[in-house]
């Protein structure tokens, strides 16, 4: 297969409109893959916030330079190497409800790489869960816990895929001081998670800090040592007061440097942006066609990671409403959206556009993981008939209008969706091992034989 070097927006368009003028004028012929690809191209530079299909090719995963950061927590690449392996350490997680769920969970049990960075359940289960299965689909309830005790998510949580090109983080976007943030100053200090907006550092950075103590996870110096991770702390933070360098705080940031190195830069849409147009089939440049035109999903789903920092009562049903879900809430104030979060009547039940590269690679979508296929979702979202009695038919969104698409579009627009946004090495952003020595991303004793630790 032969790549096409990289050539800018406008002289590839220059191109193909002189090929396509040239064959029309001498033999009244066009390839049909020229004209596929010219109108891909134009398509997509049309709705391009930069009017340039440029905006969407994603940085290389290894150039710190060009991927964004958060000017307080800048990227280096010890840090990064040192958040590679917290994420995946079951050592530090030492703060859990019963001895049984005592180092037996990390931050991947949750965001795992071959369930898109989402977790392979319908729900994240950190401490007190068991299990892996192949992608974290085996998850269950360990026996010696009460449901009430589970670290559970009461929303499915978002894929760190992409998560350097996002702002503000969690579905109701609470977390971060800036972006969509600013002028919501004064609800900050209203729940413990949010105080943290506070220190003012991005989304991301924010959510860690939080997340660390939320899920029960100790990080310090006699820990550090014992594993013999110190010394990355030391290159990684050299100007940290060494009292306070190897803390819950700096593991944080470390864990957040390598986060926004996770970067779908293999996903063969993106290979078709830097020029390679045999990365993509026929049929997934015309559902392309479709996802930046006809089905409007680029309407909401246009920032460089093909989600937004907007925010859609879409109608679905909420995680407590899935029969299979845990610790079943209804009153849970996520279920709210982003009005939980602001206090706004205008903003309840409003979620996050999310980003949707390797979404096919787990069957649960929306923050209720009420849909179980992109052919679910595409059908719900064009049918526009909300489903949920809690979402007032005035809170839904002007968006979420009726589409008229053939079963034929439908199917290539999930072909699209499912190949040509699916980055197929996401492996290659998991350690090798850890330096606890344990099982990762689980170490219970289920998951040691799902995962065939030793």
């Amino acid at each position: 297969m032969r790549t096409q070097p990289r050539m800018s927006n406008l002289s590839k368009l220059t191109a193909l409109l002189c090929v396509l003028v040239f064959c029309s004028c001498a033999e009244d012929q066009i390839n049909p893959n020229d004209q596929l690809d010219f109108n891909l191209e134009r398509a997509i530079s049309t709705y391009s916030p930069t009017n340039s299909s440029d905006f969407y090719i994603l940085p290389d995963n290894s150039d710190l330079s060009q991927i964004p950061q958060d000017s307080r927590n800048q990227l280096s690449a010890d840090k990064v190497k040192l958040g590679k392996f917290l994420f995946y350490e079951t050592g530090i997680a030492l703060d859990a409800k019963s001895s049984e769920g005592m180092g037996t969970y990390s931050c991947a049990t949750c965001h795992i790489p071959e369930a898109g960075f989402r977790p392979g359940f319908l729900q994240g289960i950190a401490d007190g869960g068991m299990g892996f299965g192949y992608s974290g689909e085996g998850r269950v309830m360990n026996d010696h816990y009460n449901e009430e005790d589970l670290d559970v998510q009461s929303a499915r949580p978002l894929s760190l895929l992409n998560v350097a090109f996002v702002k503000n983080t969690s579905w109701n976007g609470k977390f971060g001081a800036g972006g969509v943030n600013v002028g919501t100053e004064h609800v900050w200090s209203n729940s413990e998670d949010t105080k943290r907006n506070n220190l003012g550092y991005e989304g991301l950075e924010t959510q860690n800090l939080d997340g660390l103590f939320v899920h029960r996870m100790i990080v310090n110096k006699n820990l550090m040592e014992q594993f013999g991770y110190t010394d990355l702390f030391d290159s990684s933070f050299p100007d940290i007061n060494p009292t306070w360098r190897y803390s819950n705080f700096t593991a944080a940031m470390a864990i957040s440097a390598y986060l926004r190195t996770v970067i779908s830069d293999e996903a063969p849409f993106q290979q078709w942006l830097k020029g390679d147009t045999y990365a993509m089939s026929e049929q997934e440049k015309e559902g392309a066609l479709v996802f930046f035109g006809k089905g409007k999903c680029n309407s909401c789903h246009y920032d460089k990671n093909l989600g937004s920092s907007e925010f859609h009562a879409l109608g679905v049903k909420d995680i407590d409403q899935h029969p299979g879900s845990f610790f079943k809430r209804p009153d849970d104030k996520r279920n709210l959206g982003r009005g939980g979060f602001t206090n706004e009547v205008a903003d309840l039940y409003k979620f996050k556009v999310p980003g949707i590269y390797n979404a096919s690679d787990t069957p649960f979508y929306f923050h209720g993981s009420s849909k179980e296929s992109l052919e679910d979702v595409i059908r719900y979202k064009i049918k526009a008939e909300k489903e949920n009695d809690r979402v007032p038919a005035e809170q839904v969104s002007k968006k979420l209008r009726k589409i008229d698409l053939s079963d034929e579009e439908i199917e290539k627009l999930v072909l699209f969706l499912s190949k040509s946004l699916r980055d197929p090495h996401l492996q290659r952003y998991k350690p090798d091992y850890i330096k606890s020595g344990n099982c990762f991303p689980n170490n219970d004793g289920i998951s040691q034989e799902d995962l065939h630790c030793n």
